[in-house]
């Protein structure tokens, strides 16, 4: 089965809206099951935000992307089949703070000569580290992460330092809002190690496409649907935007609560889509990758800002991200909902930038700037009144949801991951009880 630009069945088991990490990993499942299954990807590529760019010899993720090792997603791509390859993020930590880099106090022994910090907070943070690995995320009353931040750390400094972490863990900056639960699973995953992949995140959707084909899915780029047509409230047909409809039983959805509920039309009122569309709280962030060919200066490879939502990781220290030697960065400020101002957060990464590596504009060979990229397009939250979402759409027989936002208590890609499997799960089961 090719790749193909337009569709040459109008009759699916399943219609997957989407192209992305989410919809791939559906679409194979489903279709291992016995599914017929046709995804629409509205762009020419697919891959979503897992896309990654080249320009001039480097490969530029849509930001900085990492996978973590004790997440769904990787488990799930690996048990698909799918090569994870890559290194490890730099050991050595810095901290920006007033502007000045100060070394993270990351381990035991920086964390007794932190300059940071003193005697008495360092000592919280060694107790805070220690209630970390031994604490149950999940036996965390819902409340936010700052309230549970203030309770716990009484230093500012400590906190500092901790909110770091969590912004870094789950590239968002809500903590009024974040559960705090959510968040610190979140940070112990991710204190068990990342992959930056060699040739970025391109290469997974590369071999989910290849899996796809082969297990039989047809794959339609430049398709967006405009429209998901309903029968006695069950799902029956999908319309295109050039007007063509193609009947299917099932339909999951991987885009986002707003553009899923304007998918449903009228009958969106009457279901959980339209109390998903008001409730999102998405994590937004301003992003500047660069492909630079040198670092101008040594030993800042990855920093944190603790008074600053910015992080700064080179990921060309143990990863292959370009094929000429090219070194590959990305600066990341994370945006609270609402506070985005293109030309401020610009200005402020090419001022960090100027802190960490005086210079490094004249080494540029490549650079990617995104003013406001959505990172999830929500996460569990105070204010959200249903804990978990999906995978289906109770009050509309036939379709489902899958994708960043539609969590289990899982974040990133790996509720992405996760959500598709649960997708594709309920429709094979709902199938042979059919």
């Amino acid at each position: 089965m090719m790749e193909l630009n337009k569709s040459e069945v109008n009759q699916y088991d399943t219609a997957v809206i989407g192209g992305g990490l989410a919809g791939l990993i559906a679409a194979i499942d489903l279709a291992k099951g016995g599914q017929s299954v046709v995804i629409f990807e509205k762009s020419g590529r697919l891959g979503g935000r897992a896309k990654t760019n080249k320009k001039n010899g480097a490969f530029l993720n849509l930001g900085g992307h990492a996978l973590y090792r004790a997440g769904q997603a990787h488990a799930i791509l690996a048990e698909l089949g799918v090569r994870l390859d890559g290194g490890n993020p730099p050991s050595k930590m810095n901290a920006m703070w007033n502007n000045r880099i100060v070394p993270m106090p990351a381990n035991l022994s920086s964390m007794l000569t932190s300059k940071l910090l003193k005697w008495p907070s360092k000592i919280q943070l060694i107790q805070l580290v220690m209630k970390l690995a031994k604490m149950d995320a999940n036996r965390i009353p819902d409340m936010s992460l700052r309230a549970w931040a203030e309770a716990e750390m009484p230093d500012p400094m400590v906190r500092h330092i901790f909110y770091s972490l969590c912004r870094t863990a789950t590239y968002a900056q809500d903590p009024d809002y974040q559960l705090a639960g959510i968040v610190l699973a979140q940070v112990k995953r991710s204190l068990k190690g990342v992959l930056y992949l060699h040739g970025g995140w391109q290469t997974i959707v590369d071999q989910l496409k290849d899996k796809a084909i082969q297990a039989g899915v047809q794959i339609v780029n430049g398709k967006d649907v405009k429209e998901i047509l309903l029968e006695n409230g069950k799902v029956q047909k999908v319309r295109l935007a050039d007007g063509e409809e193609v009947r299917a039983s099932n339909v999951i959805s991987t885009a986002s609560p707003s553009e899923t509920y304007k998918l449903v039309s009228d009958a969106a009122d009457r279901t959980l889509l339209k109390q998903w569309k008001d409730q999102a709280r998405p994590s937004m962030a301003a992003c500047l990758d660069l492909g630079l060919r040198k670092l101008p200066e040594r030993g800042r490879d990855f920093v944190m800002g603790l008074d600053q939502p910015i992080f700064f990781s080179h990921h060309t220290v143990n990863a292959r991200l370009s094929d000429n030697g090219i070194r590959v960065v990305h600066l990341v400020k994370y945006n609270g909902p609402g506070e985005s101002d293109p030309k401020a957060d610009e200005r402020l990464m090419i001022d960090v930038m100027n802190t960490l590596h005086p210079g490094w504009e004249q080494e540029v060979v490549a650079r990617q700037f995104m003013p406001n990229i959505t990172v999830v397009h929500d996460t569990l939250h105070i204010g959200r009144t249903i804990r978990f979402t999906g995978p289906a759409v109770e009050g509309v027989p036939g379709l489902y949801v899958a994708g960043d936002w539609v969590t289990h208590g899982e974040m990133l890609a790996d509720a992405s991951a996760a959500s598709a499997k649960r997708a594709a799960a309920a429709i094979l089961k709902n199938s042979r009880m059919a």
